[in-house]
Parts: C-alpha cells; structure tokens; sequence
C-alpha cells in the first residue's frame, strides 16, 4: 500500500519529499501556534484571530506576483528562496514578545507560504507531464496529510508539556523543515524562465480572448484580466468554504448542539486524515481530462449537500453513541466530496492555464486557500453556530451550487483558451 502512494521516482518523488518536510513542521505549527502566542506570549484571542485574518489576506495578493516571478525566474530558484523565507518568517516566532512584531512575522510568514505554493505547482508543471498532474498532485496531497498527522503528533507532546521551551522546539521544528525543503528543492533540475518575448506573444493573445488590449513586454497580472478563469477560480473557492468544517464548526457544533463524546473531533480528525492518505489517489484515477474534472467536481458539491445534511440530523435528541454514528457517517461523506474536489480541481487548474504562465496562474487560483481560510470561519460560525440546523442546509446549498456552476464556467474558459491558440496561431 505505501508502495502504491509513493510517486513515481525522479522529481515527483522529490517533490513529495520536500512536501513531507514542511508538512511535518506544519502540522506541529498548526496545533501550536495559537497556545503559545495566547498562553506564552500574552496575545488576546481577538488579536490573534485578526493578525491571521490580516495575514493571509495578504498573502492572497501576494499570490499572483510571486507566481509571475517564478514564471519569469525560473520556479526552481523562486520555490527555494520562498522556502528559505518561510523558514526565516517561522524562525522569527522564537523571539516575538509582543502584537506588532506577530503582525509582521504573521504576514511575512503567509506570504511566502502562498508564493511557495504557486512557484511548486510551476515546478510541478515544468517537470511531471500533463497527463500525469493530477495524479502526481493526489500522491503529494496524500503525502501532505501523513505529514501534518505526524507533525500534529509531535505538537502534541508540547501541548502535553506546556512550557515556553516546548512551543519554542516546535517552532525550530518547523523552520528546520522548510530548510530541509528548500535543500530538496534545490536539487530538482533547473526550469527555464518564460523569455520576455514569449511573455509578450501570451499577453496578447490573452488580450484578444478577454477583449482587453494587453501591455507590451510581460504582464504579471494577466490573469486578472482572464475574466473566465476569475470565475472558475471563485468558484472553487467557494468549494473551499469545506476548511473550516473539520477545523472549527464541527469542534463547536458538537459540543453545543450534539451529545456524542468529547474525543469525536479527534477522531472525525483521524477519519478524515486517514481517507485522504488511503484514497486520494485512487480518486483522482477517474480524472484524466475537463470533462471528467467537471464531473469530479460536481459530484463533490452534491456529496457535501447530502454531508452537510447529516450533520444536521447529529443535532436531534439522539443518545451519544447514534450521536457519534451520524457525524462519522457526515465525515466520511464530507471526506469523499473534499477528495473529488481536489482531484478534479487540480486538474481544472493546470488544463486551463497557460504553458508560460503557470505560476501567476496557480497563483491567482491558489488565493482561494487563504480566502477561505479568511472568510470561511466567519460564514460557518454565523451560519451553523448562531443559526443551527438551517445552517448546515443553507452551507449544502451553497456547495451544491458552485459544484454544479463549476461545468458552465469551465467550458466557458476552455472556450477562451481556445481563442488564445487561435489567435496566437494567427
């Protein structure tokens, strides 16, 4: 079973390695980090949940930039230098004592987590063969999850020790990672950068596609103007709107409003780390072109609707053991429709972007992370903790929604792809 999550040998794997690294660190930053700043360093909640909210509302702009940089630099040398920033920014949570220095460090840290992410999926690009994407991206998602479990692991021997040194372990932990990171990263080949006058050729025929003139030389912000692409990217942040399920409305919903055991969230955790691991590649298997991605997709905004219901069927007068039954059933639903979206948003992403502009495009496509990461904890609170059952139908809605909008949308921007190649031909 290992055997078969492994990428193939060559830079997949190595990727997957660098992947392992930093999500290892990750995970123990993750269970961490908030204590620490709140218990140790004094920081209110209020304040904490503001300079994360800040933080990787700046990460999102920064997205786009620093995927053209890795477009126009090489996405080699880009991703190594964003890790060896990510691990500085994290290096710098050691000696933070007071607000304003978390703000900066916070937002410095966001940054480059966001820039790295888009500079990968342009090595990624450059390095794995199309057909081939969306399966060497399952195996780094499952490689993903095993790291942030083991990391979780490891942050949760500080959190049972609670002293100042503990949290300060985690913290060299994580930045030691993201120099491991950087070191494998270093030693995929070298990626050429998109010359300026192939640069040039892309923004006008971008131009032609979205009716807007584009500037001569090279365009950072190309994809702004790629109107089609703006939507299916919105969409699939609205599909991400999922984060902040397992991660916050569960661990509120359950306690307030379900009488299953205090150790489900803990298990619903493992339940969904597992699946993922298990079965995410096995999932992306059945997506090889638009077509079946769009499908993926739409089946996942369906999943979610029937998931989110179940949840809300947890809050009726059921003793703890059923209690716990209906919300494992809600996870593994919730489970199977966050794997479908992945798959089939992966490849979405890749197929519709341009071969030079790989990075400004999974950049620009990448804010829907941080997005929801932003938004997300304020519309599930409002809507599950302050609303209740009518909530969890609303939020299904919504899935169901953007799932099924999501077909539309990429046939319109396969539409505009295909007037780029025309008129490049031209």
């Amino acid at each position: 079973m290992v055997l078969t999550l492994l990428p193939p040998p060559g830079a997949p794997r190595a990727l997957a390695a660098a992947q392992l690294s930093n999500s290892v660190g990750d995970g123990a930053f993750y269970v961490c980090s908030a204590l620490y700043f709140a218990q140790i360093v004094g920081l209110s909640a209020a304040q904490i949940g503001l300079g994360l909210t800040l933080a990787w509302a700046i990460g999102s702009v920064a997205g786009v930039p620093l995927g053209h940089l890795a477009d126009q630099r090489g996405a080699r040398g880009t991703a190594v230098v964003l890790a060896l920033l990510t691990a500085t920014a994290v290096a710098s949570f050691l000696f933070i004592r007071s607000y304003a220095p978390f703000l900066i460090a916070a937002a410095a840290y966001a940054t480059a987590q966001c820039g790295l992410a888009a500079a990968r999926q342009a090595l990624l690009a450059g390095l794995v063969d199309k057909d081939a994407r969306t399966g060497v991206m399952a195996r780094l998602q499952s490689t993903l999850n095993a790291g942030l479990a083991l990391g979780a692991g490891l942050g949760g021997l500080a959190l049972h020790a609670g002293t100042r040194a503990a949290f300060l372990g985690v913290f060299a932990l994580d930045a030691v990672a993201f120099l491991i990171c950087a070191l494998v990263l270093a030693r995929l080949p070298k990626l050429p950068p998109v010359t300026a006058a192939e640069s040039a050729s892309a923004d006008g025929a971008a131009g032609a596609a979205s009716g807007a003139s584009a500037a001569d030389g090279a365009d950072r912000f190309a994809v702004l103007r790629d109107r089609p692409y703006a939507l299916v990217s919105l969409l699939n942040a609205v599909l991400l709107l999922r984060l902040p399920l397992l991660s916050l409305a569960l661990p509120l919903w359950i306690p307030a409003r379900t009488d299953a055991p205090d150790w489900t969230v803990s298990a619903l955790f493992v339940l969904n780390t597992a699946a993922v691991m298990l079965f995410q590649v096995r999932t992306a298997r059945f997506v090889t072109d638009l077509a079946s991605a769009t499908r993926a997709v739409r089946t996942s905004g369906a999943v979610m609707l029937v998931s989110c219901a179940v949840f809300a069927l947890s809050a009726a007068a059921l003793p703890a053991r059923a209690a716990l039954a209906v919300l494992l059933v809600g996870a593994a639903l919730q489970v199977a429709g966050e794997m479908r979206h992945s798959a089939g948003a992966w490849q979405i992403s890749f197929d519709l972007a341009p071969a030079d502009r790989i990075g400004q495009y999974q950049g620009f496509f990448g804010t829907g992370v941080p997005a929801a990461r932003t938004a997300g904890p304020l519309l599930v609170t409002a809507l599950l903790v302050t609303w209740g059952v009518p909530g969890w139908f609303v939020l299904g809605g919504i899935f169901l929604a953007a799932g099924c909008a999501m077909g539309p949308a990429v046939r319109r921007a396969e539409a505009a792809v295909a007037r780029r190649e025309f008129a490049t031909v031209r």
